[in-house]
Order: C-alpha cells, then structure tokens, then sequence
C-alpha cells in the first residue's frame, strides 16, 4: 500500500507534573530532511529520536516540535550567596553614587554575572520515557495521516493508468490504418512524379519504409510496463521510487510511438497519453 509524504501528527501526554507535547509535520523530499526543535534538557535525546523519524517516516522534509511545560512553579534558580556579598563589599567601597542605600546596592549586585546560577539537573528516566511515549503517538498519527493520502493516491495512479491503458488500445485500433495511410501516400507520391517503377522494388522500399515505423514491440513494451506499474502499486510497501521509474520508462515509449507515428489521429492520442502520464509524475513526488 502507498503512502504519501505529506502528514501530521500531534500527540500529548501529562506525566508526573508535566505535559510533554510532540508535533510532527511532513511534505515531499528526496530523502529524510527532520528538523528538530526541542528543549535543552532534551538535547541527549535528539539522535535516537532522528533514528526513529528515520525508521518510521522513511523520507520527507519533516518538522519536529517537542514542549514540556511544567505544572509547578518551583524556581531551580539560585543566589549565590558568596558572589553577591562579595559585590555588595566592592559596591559599598562607592557610598556616593547610591548614597549608601543597601536596596539598591543589592539590586545593581544582583544584576552582575553570577549572582545567579541555575542548577540544570540531568535528564530523568522517566522524562526520557515520557518523550519516547508521546513520540511514538504522534508517528502512529502521522502514519494513520500519510496511508490515508496514499489511499486517494492510488485511486488517482488506477483512473491515469486506466486512461492510458484505453488509450494504448486506441493505438492499435489505429495502427493498420495508419499502415494503409503510409502505403497510399507513397504510392500517390510515386504517381505525382509521373515515374514508372519496378513494382517489387517499391514493394521492397515500403517494406522497408514501414519496419522503420513500425511500433509494435513499443506497444507491447508500454501494455507491459502499464500492467508492471498497478502490480508495484498494489504490493505490500510503498515505493515511490520504484514507481517513478517504471514512469520513465512509459514515458520512454509513448515519446518512441510518437516520433514514429506520422499519422495525426494517432498523434493526437499520444498527446493525450503524454497529459495522463504528466499528472502521475506530478502525483508520484508525493508518494514515500
């Protein structure tokens, strides 16, 4: 089953005083592009969780955001005591300029470098599990999101293969007519020049003429790759890839049959053939 690219996901779980929220967004890129924005005390954490985006995302431009919010309004700031009575006895050497008042001493001593340090504690276990619980829900989501994109996905690369599929057909309903054209067009050119030919060398020149535009083995090479391509999308994972280059090579032969096919109710359904396959192409920069 195919999956697109594009997704979101948003989980949040509240463990032991905080609520850990993580945010998952996706679009299309050739290869895995996460960027990753998370608190500081997180930051031990960013490599297994790009292990992870990697495992379960595949490929995309993803955009990660993780918050925790503390419930409680616990300060982890500290003074330090030492550092500020220091400043104070230095600040007092200066009575003038604050005319001895002790509370403003104290406020300009607070202001300096030092006088307050924050204790960053470590990164507790079960912060580190609470981050990995909620990560996970959020990837479910996303996951959930991209596989419900892939479901119109396909359904849209069925109808384009369906169509060209139609066309191909119209192409061969086509192509004896075409032949038969060819032949009367030549032998029309023979008769304007007013020319007498030997017969069975203009039959050898025709034969010739029409192997040189033959497309018989680019009609069966194209009904096959068609088929190859609703084979691939119907398997088990999703290749986007994969189904890119089967594109290419029906692309390859819908331009092969028209270059060969001078003959105009068969170029008009080889551009429509090109118009179909245009829309896959499109599509298909989505698919994982």
């Amino acid at each position: 089953m195919i999956q697109s690219m594009t997704g979101y996901g948003k989980s949040k779980v509240e463990i032991a005083g905080k609520t850990f929220t993580v945010e998952i967004k996706s679009l299309n890129s050739k290869n895995l592009d996460a960027n990753v924005r998370m608190p500081s005390e997180l930051r031990e954490l960013e490599l297994p969780i790009r292990n992870k985006l990697s495992q379960n995302l595949g490929r995309g431009k993803v955009d990660l955001s993780i918050q925790v919010e503390k419930h409680e309004s616990e300060s982890t700031a500290h003074i330090n005591t030492e550092v500020v009575e220091s400043y104070l006895k230095q600040l007092q050497t200066f009575p003038s300029s604050t005319n001895g008042d002790y509370n403003r001493l104290l406020q300009i001593a607070m202001t300096l470098p030092n006088a307050l340090s924050s204790e960053k504690s470590e990164l507790e276990k079960e912060d580190a599990d609470a981050v990995y619980r909620v990560l996970d829900l959020a990837l479910e989501q996303i996951n959930t999101f991209r596989t419900d994109e892939g479901k119109a996905l396909k359904e849209d690369f069925e109808l384009r293969i369906h169509n060209l599929t139609a066309l191909l057909s119209e192409v061969k309903e086509i192509d004896p007519e075409r032949i038969e054209h060819v032949k009367q067009r030549l032998r029309k050119g023979i008769e304007e020049l007013k020319e007498k030919v030997d017969e069975n060398r203009f039959e050898q020149e025709l034969i010739y003429y029409i192997e040189k535009y033959d497309i018989t083995e680019e009609k069966t090479r194209l009904d096959n790759h068609l088929s190859y391509f609703i084979k691939a999308l119907n398997s088990s994972d999703s290749n986007g890839k994969k189904l890119n280059f089967i594109c290419q090579e029906i692309g390859r032969e819908i331009n092969t049959i028209g270059s060969k096919s001078n003959f105009a109710p068969m170029q008009k359904a080889v551009v429509q053939m090109k118009d179909e396959l245009e829309k896959i192409k499109e599509q298909l920069l989505n698919v994982l």
